[in-house]
């Protein structure tokens, strides 16, 4: 990587008539979405020692052990990790230049990214509706702050990052919230 920032710095340094800065590399690309990733690391870091600190302190609220039915969000957490090991497939695939294999593979990681989805929607619709709001519990903030297309590796290589992070923030999420919520 240190090769890659030392060749991006002379990459503009020689000028040969051509419009070098609309022109952008694909490891750049990465790179720099790597670091996009790091600062929503700081962010949902912040976010789970405000947490940490404040899960006890719940004045009068209800408390995680009251709200979360464990046995649902492990539904929750299967189809979310299932859906980036079918994502990992589907970046495999692409290396080897298999389109219908990537397309299938994408259409099951949407579908299973969709279960993931339709599942949060109705467990947010059940709290509310039971009255365990936003104004009642933190939580909903802290899950509401972690929930495509791409036609070239560049973008299939950064949303597969995208999603595998997203994976980390729902373990982390799913350990901190839902399971020591509940015990």
């Amino acid at each position: 990587m240190s090769n890659l920032v030392t060749n991006a710095g002379h990459a503009h340094g020689h000028d040969h008539g051509h419009d070098d800065h609309h022109h952008d590399s694909g490891e750049m690309t990465v790179y720099g979405f790597w670091l996009y990733l790091m600062t929503d690391c700081i962010l949902f870091a912040s976010i789970f020692a405000v947490y940490a600190v404040l899960v006890n302190n719940v004045a009068g609220g209800p408390s995680g052990h009251d709200i979360f039915e464990l046995p649902y969000v492990l539904g929750e957490t299967a189809l979310l990790l299932f859906s980036s090991i079918t994502y990992g497939f589907a970046m495999l695939a692409l290396y080897k230049g298999k389109k219908q294999q990537v397309l299938g593979w994408l259409f099951m990681t949407f579908l299973l990214g969709a279960g993931f989805i339709a599942m949060e929607i109705n467990e947010f619709h059940l709290l509310i509706s039971e009255g365990f709001g936003p104004s009642r519990s933190g939580f909903l903030y802290q899950v509401n702050k972690h929930g495509l297309t791409a036609t070239n590796k560049t973008r299939l290589s950064c949303l597969s990052l995208f999603w595998h992070f997203l994976d980390v923030v729902w373990i982390c999420v799913f350990t901190v919230v839902y399971l020591m919520g509940t015990l």
